[in-house]
């Protein structure tokens, strides 16, 4: 089938037809005869001791079910800092029990009739609180996570220092910020016999359920976790003990528990992003040439540790990486307080860092007055990599996020996405001028960014022609709504030579599909589509073998066209025809990705125009330009709208969002989408989308990572857009329209 492709087309989605016709069945959607309804009991206070628990009431009020308590669960932990059930409770909104009712008004009740006694303990609502020399230790060591900060480092920053002509120092701060998914989290528990099934929101069914069995004590052998479709991930619906607790109550009542959350639920007891405090020193000469870079984070995780440790590490990576630099250091603190849990939420900590780097890097920009684009395009890391030499052993593959100098990019269009996208936006012109008088003032703003590119652990496909000749692709990945089984449907397709729509995709079970890990560091494109890509290449050499011995054709004139195989003599074989002589043909392929020569990253750059109303503190974007490195684009369409979902996402982490807390009780104050200000489909500007035409040579088909990169940009741009309106640098977010005011007044 000469010149057959669907790599870079953009392929409707495999998914459509069932979300557009309400056939998709999501958790909440699953019941299951006797099917009780679990609800969970919450702790009014950010942190105390459980003392009590009295049942009395609530025993004889449910007709049937189950009550568990932190004295009648078992000790298996869910996470290293988080037991199914703790007798001491960390933020308002914890889990101090549960119960399972017929339906949800009989559950509902009875949570009222539970009496629980507290030792109420002193409460640190902020890092600063929780620092303190006389706070409250909310886990064992104290509250600094570990006992000591993560510092890494290149060079030396005193020497850069020395060097440099100019110094320029900022601090900034961002909020925590909730993922806001659409879809609360759900979990479905039954037991048959010794064997538990889970069905739940998930983004990686073979890690939940090694944590689940974990928790409970059980083989792998004696659990499947099914992953429901899902109305969004974004890194927040990591669960903590939601599943445990559902397969208990199930447990004990012999009968299936289903747990749904309420919308504020989910507010407190999801995961939001974490929020934090940066301090940045940036050295520099006059001729424009960076000499050092150094930061320090104290980053929020809340209650508990959860994904913490990445995250903070994540910050600091824009730091270390996206301008050449010979000495740079990061500090990163990653801090316990008496709040809801932070956890993984897209790009996890990369919005963060970038927010102060890039603000800092307009300052810095302005102090030797050199154009901002100027002083990015003189100064960005290029695909030589960092100054320095390689740490990392020649045999070993390179971290995606690496501190040491000496290793090369393997692709790196970061140059071609600043001039693109400034282009686009017309950066260069003096139109802003005109508009500088009178209550209304515009701007332009830029940021660029990297991010790792796609490697992650261990990836693995299974890939059979059945007897029918239909072809069954086996991935343990989920597709938690960014389209990635579409994408690696067209990767096999492309291979095997058939529509991506007769492939059957096998996905989010664990009885029917090889180990895999989470959804998440964007890395599903490339390592899931590197071992798509091996196994589907195994299966047309085994399959042109076959046919080549059942038809006595030379294996090199034969070729896998569709439902056949074609000979150049016109002759053809069917698959099916094939797979009844011989009998299911399988292959598998389980790929170790990344590099051991190069740094696999993805990069951008975006740019902004906007309105700012001095009397009002409205801003208005008018334009916004988004240009991305993520090599090869698979599918064109769906990453368009990636790159325009990851953009309006982080308009509300820039310009509206936040969760507060009371800093007198530690209760959340805005657990509801009339509370929590986020961006309505109204508020999303116009988003210009660019892809440079760069492929990655070590990336499947020349891909790399781009379902988090997007979320990086908005608010350094929209950040440096405003002070180019207005004058004035806004260092934390949001950067509400009060905020304006108030600077503005100032």
């Amino acid at each position: 089938m000469t010149g057959f492709s669907v790599i870079g087309n953009s392929v409707p989605r495999i998914d459509l037809r069932e979300k557009l016709t309400g056939e998709a069945r999501y958790t909440s959607d699953i019941t299951l005869p006797g099917m009780l309804c679990g609800k969970i009991i919450r702790s009014p206070h950010p942190h105390a001791t459980i003392l009590s628990v009295d049942t009395t009431k609530i025993e004889s009020h449910l007709l049937s079910g189950a009550i568990l308590t932190p004295f009648n669960v078992g000790s298996g932990n869910v996470a290293p800092d988080i037991p199914i059930l703790d007798r001491k409770v960390r933020f308002v909104g914890d889990e101090v029990g549960a119960i399972a009712g017929t339906d949800e008004f009989e559950s509902s009740q009875a949570l009222s009739l539970v009496d629980v006694e507290y030792e109420i303990l002193p409460f640190s609502p902020s890092t600063d609180s929780a620092m303190a020399v006389d706070s409250e230790p909310i886990h064992p060591g104290g509250n600094l996570a570990n006992g000591t900060p993560i510092i890494e480092q290149r060079g030396s920053v005193l020497e850069g220092f020395d060097q440099a002509d100019v110094i320029v120092e900022g601090f900034f701060s961002t909020p925590g910020h909730a993922s806001a998914a659409l879809e609360p989290r759900s979990v479905l528990s039954s037991w048959e016999g010794r064997h538990l099934t889970v069905w739940k929101s998930s983004r990686g069914v073979h890690v939940d359920r090694a944590n689940i069995a974990a928790s409970l004590n059980i083989s792998l052998d004696d659990i499947t976790v099914i992953g429901s479709y899902m109305g969004g991930g974004f890194g927040g619906k990591d669960e903590t003990r939601t599943a445990s607790i559902s397969a208990l109550l199930a447990k004990r009542t012999g009968r299936p528990v289903k747990i749904e959350l309420s919308r504020e639920e989910e507010f407190l007891a999801g995961r939001r992003r974490h929020s934090t405090k940066t301090t940045v020193r940036i050295g520099v000469t006059r001729e424009g040439n960076i000499t050092a870079i150094d930061a320090s984070t104290v980053m929020d995780t809340g209650a508990y540790l959860s994904s913490g440790p990445g995250v903070i590490r994540r910050a600091g990576q824009g730091f270390l990486y996206l301008y050449r630099c010979a000495n740079v250091r990061y500090t990163g603190y990653l801090v316990y307080t008496n709040t809801p849990s932070a956890g993984s939420y897209r790009a996890l900590g990369a919005p963060q860092g970038h927010f102060a780097l890039e603000s800092m890097i307009d300052e810095v920009a302005e102090k030797i007055d050199i154009d901002p684009l100027e002083f990015r395009l003189r100064n960005h890391v290029s695909k030589q990599g960092q100054p320095g030499e390689r740490v990392t052993p020649v045999d070993q593959i390179v971290d995606t996020q690496p501190v040491e100098g000496g290793i090369p990019f393997s692709s790196n269009g970061l140059a071609d996405c600043l001039k693109l996208g400034s282009q686009a936006i017309n950066w260069d012109t003096d139109d802003i001028s005109a508009h500088q008088e009178g209550p209304v003032r515009r701007g332009k703003g830029m940021s660029m960014f990297l991010y790792r590119g796609g490697p992650g652990g261990t990836a693995e496909a299974h890939i059979t022609l059945n007897r029918q000749g239909d072809y069954e692709v086996s991935v343990g990945i989920m597709d938690v709504g960014e389209g990635s089984v579409t994408v690696l449907a067209q990767m096999a397709s492309e291979i095997l030579g058939t529509d991506p729509r007769d492939l059957l995709m096998m996905v989010g079970n664990t009885s029917s599909t090889p180990k895999a890990g989470l959804t998440a560091g964007s890395t599903v494109t490339f390592s899931s589509g590197l071992a798509v890509k091996s196994a589907s290449m195994k299966l047309k050499r085994k399959l042109l073998v076959e046919a080549s011995h059942i038809t006595g054709e030379a294996i090199e004139g034969l070729s896998l066209v569709g439902k056949k195989v074609e000979s150049i003599s016109g002759s053809f074989i069917s698959l099916s025809d094939i797979t009844s002589v011989i009998g299911d043909i399988k292959t598998e392929s389980k790929v170790n990705p990344g590099s051991s020569d190069y740094i696999v990253n993805s990069f951008g750059a975006h740019f902004v125009e906007l309105e700012v109303d001095t009397e009002t503190g409205l801003v208005k974007i008018l334009r916004y330009v988004a240009s991305h490195d993520s090599g090869k684009i698979i599918n064109p369409k769906m990453a368009e709208n990636q790159v325009r979902g990851g953009i309006s996402q982080m308009l509300g982490f820039t310009l509206t969002e936040d969760m507060e807390i009371d800093p007198v009780t530690g209760i959340p104050i805005n657990t509801s989408f009339l509370e929590h200000k986020s961006p309505m489909i109204l508020d999303v500007p116009p988003i210009e989308v660019i892809f440079t035409d760069v492929k990655d040579p070590i990336g499947p088909f020349g891909a790399k990572s781009l379902g988090e990169p997007p979320s990086i940009g908005p608010a350094p741009a929209i950040a440096n857009a405003i002070y180019d309106a207005i004058g004035i640098r806004i260092t934390k977010l949001p950067i509400t329209s009060t905020r304006i005011l108030e600077e503005l007044n100032k």
